[in-house]
């Protein structure tokens, strides 16, 4: 079971959660963290070589929480180009284009692993979506899209992987291809979140900012942090809020609270 909340305000920790945050307040060496850097795509192909394309469920949950994937139509049938950017294995791009017969997806991914495992999917076809490996931060989207061309930009669980000194650079990449007008749609862990009091003492690269036991990076997004993020760019918002959910395991009698920050900025 689950209870969920949106607002505004930051989750509260409790007593011994802030105490423990505190505490740890060492932070992994520069040159170890420039490693990190280096080795990102390695060590996202490798997750997906352990856990092929079992890790995620597939998100059935996005055009029930993104409403606007259906509103940004102007007629009943008309065709929608999105951008799945950071797509994964699919868990995302599949259910859309299952659920909606009048979308063209464009998808990319950081691992080449990840984008051929969306290739092998029988769901897979060329004529509905094109996927191509990118590095956001680097690559250039308009050698695979045209300028100005793409309804909607998902950006579901992907920018948290990134460097918070490069995030700026994924957003303007993605709005050299989004129709002014238009909207991208984020989801993405939030302050606080149950993953961010998990991480063990030695894992902080920074402010809200931590890296996995297997090398890949999370960082835990506050609202006022991702506001400024996207108006630097160029984008207005239009909806920015957390997304606070208690997760109850039932069998170990444990509560789980979850965050979020789900939002929704629009190129003018």
């Amino acid at each position: 079971g689950a209870s969920q909340r949106k607002g505004h305000s930051a989750r509260t920790l409790s007593p011994e959660e802030a105490e423990r945050l505190a505490k740890d307040q060492v932070v992994v060496s520069e040159f170890k963290q420039l490693k990190l850097e280096k080795e990102a795509q390695k060590n996202w192909d490798l997750f997906y070589k352990r856990n092929s394309t079992n890790f995620f469920k597939d998100r059935h949950w996005t055009s029930r929480e993104f409403e606007e994937l259906k509103a940004c139509r102007e007629f009943a049938d008309q065709k929608l180009t999105i951008l799945e950017a950071g797509c994964g294995v699919g868990n995302c791009l599949f259910p859309l284009l299952e659920e909606d017969l009048h979308m063209f997806a464009y998808a990319c991914d950081f691992s080449p692993r990840a984008v051929e495992y969306v290739k092998q999917n029988a769901l897979y076809s060329p004529e509905r979506c094109q996927v191509f490996q990118c590095d956001l931060t680097r690559d250039d989207l308009l050698q695979h899209i045209p300028a100005e061309s793409v309804d909607v930009v998902t950006l579901i669980f992907v920018l948290s992987a990134i460097h918070p000194d490069k995030m700026h650079l994924v957003l303007r990449n993605i709005y050299k291809v989004l129709k002014p007008g238009k909207c991208v749609l984020f989801r993405d862990y939030g302050l606080y979140d149950h993953a961010m009091l998990r991480f063990k003492s030695g894992s902080k690269l920074g402010e809200n900012f931590y890296v996995r036991q297997d090398g890949t990076r999370s960082y835990f997004f506050t609202e006022e942090f991702l506001s400024q993020l996207f108006r630097a760019e160029g984008y207005e918002q239009v909806a920015n809020e957390y997304v606070q959910r208690e997760t109850v395991n039932r069998k170990e009698e444990l509560r789980v609270p979850r965050v979020f920050l789900q939002s929704k900025f629009q190129k003018p």
